[in-house]
């Protein structure tokens, strides 16, 4: 009992405490390399995977506040670079590594993502050509997603001053960077639809890193512009720059300034075009007349005096009037020629005449009718008085009363032919012409 009194004995979760604050005080921050297995994804939006390579693994956690801020989705089989710290998960006894930040090996986290969303937002066919609606030729109003204190917006307003001043154009400020600029820039690119008083849209901001473009990629942003009923021009960051609102917009364009020259024409480029369609239209109006003069003075040679020409058409009139009036007379001559046919037709088949004759038919089919059906009824009697006859000689009861009688075995009430089928002792019923009787059998013979 003394040897145990000097001793501190340990609860199995006082050593599970003890260990693990060992390893939270000397692995607080590690950054260790490894590929994801085992990777799980509950509800509760922690993420549980282990990280091993080809001479071990360790078991890791990242809670729910950590996965949020993953910019791409983690896969199994994708090498990782981990920073967190070493803890001991003291249910079990298990030391894990409590991860909290991760990014892929070889590419950058933002881009990974950026990859991840281009190819599913592709599948879908967000991207495709076929949806992608056309820009107007002479907006009368344009609007424009941007920073209100950005470059971009001031260079748009040169552009658009210097090439055609007449444009409206209406700003809706957003941030164009940092945590909930992508909200903001979809809810603009909403707004503008809810107004419906713009032609064509204007999406984007000045260059940067990938880090300031970012919420360019957000998926949030992407949807909105695919979603978007009113013609949009991503214009984000440099040339070089490609974020995923210009794969979804209707038309990209490397900067904002191109967007401006691109959304509406110089107002001097307009008005070479109206004066080079002023000139034609001229050369075209003046070939118009001086054909028009060539085919009137063509007919006003071949125009002859009116007078004569009514000379010849009144002729022609009294020809035809002549000619008309005996077509006539011989159409009426042919009308009454067949109205006289049809008078005789009509009386020939006078309806009181068929009607008679009718009558007379139908008094002859009745008298014809009555006679043989005379006839069936008397050939039906003598057929019936045979059939009657036959009946009565084949009638049991004639049997009956010539004093036979049907002897039946009780209690099976089956007909007896055969004293062969009857014993001594057993019930029998004789059913006579009239009425019947039970008798027992006292003797047969055969």
């Amino acid at each position: 009992m003394e040897l145990f009194a000097e001793k501190r004995i340990l609860t199995v979760s006082q050593l599970n405490g003890l260990i693990r604050g060992v390893l939270e005080e000397n692995f607080e921050h590690v950054w260790v390399e490894g590929e994801i297995s085992n990777l799980a994804m509950p509800l509760s939006g922690h993420l549980y995977f282990t990280l091993k390579d080809a001479g071990g693994q360790v078991r890791c956690v990242m809670f729910r506040a950590s996965s949020r801020a993953l910019k791409f989705k983690a896969k199994d089989g994708m090498g990782v670079i981990v920073r967190g710290r070493v803890s001991v998960f003291e249910q079990r006894g298990e030391y894990q590594l409590v991860v909290e930040y991760l990014e892929p090996l070889g590419i950058g986290a933002l881009q990974l993502a950026f990859i991840q969303l281009k190819d599913r937002l592709a599948k879908e066919g967000l991207f495709a050509e076929s949806r992608k609606k056309t820009l107007p030729r002479l907006p009368q109003r344009i609007g424009v997603v941007t920073s209100a204190t950005g470059a971009a917006i001031h260079d748009i307003l040169n552009v658009l001053n210097r090439r055609f001043a007449n444009v409206q154009l209406l700003l809706r400020p957003v941030r164009v960077q940092g945590e909930g600029a992508a909200e903001e820039i979809a809810a603009a690119i909403r707004d503008f639809n809810t107004y419906r008083e713009i032609d064509v849209m204007i999406v984007g901001r000045g260059g940067g890193s990938l880090e300031d473009l970012w919420a360019f990629n957000e998926e949030v942003v992407a949807r909105a512009i695919s979603q978007s009923k009113i013609p949009v021009i991503s214009a984000v960051g440099h040339e070089v720059d490609f974020t995923i609102a210009d794969f979804v917009a209707d038309l990209r364009a490397p900067t904002p300034s191109a967007a401006a020259e691109l959304v509406v024409r110089s107002k001097a480029e307009l008005a070479s075009g109206l004066d080079a369609f002023s000139h034609r239209l001229g050369l075209a109006m003046r070939r118009c007349l001086d054909q028009s003069r060539g085919e009137l003075s063509g007919l006003s040679r071949a125009l002859k005096d009116p007078s004569l020409l009514l000379g010849h058409l009144a002729q022609r009139l009294d020809d035809l009037d002549e000619r008309g009036g005996r077509a006539v007379r011989v159409m009426m001559l042919r009308r009454h020629e067949q109205l006289a046919n049809l008078y005789n037709r009509l009386r020939l088949q006078n309806p009181a005449l068929q009607i008679e004759q009718g009558k007379e038919r139908l008094l002859g089919c009745g008298a014809r009718l009555e006679n043989a059906m005379e006839r069936v009824l008397d050939r039906s009697r003598q057929a019936a008085a045979v059939s009657a006859g036959k009946l009565q000689a084949l009638s049991p009861l004639a049997t009956l009363a010539r004093g036979f009688c049907i002897t039946r075995k009780l209690p099976e009430m089956t007909i007896v032919t055969d004293s062969r089928r009857i014993e001594p002792g057993e019930r029998l019923e004789l059913t006579f012409q009239r009425g019947g009787a039970f008798c027992r059998v006292e003797s047969k013979h055969d």
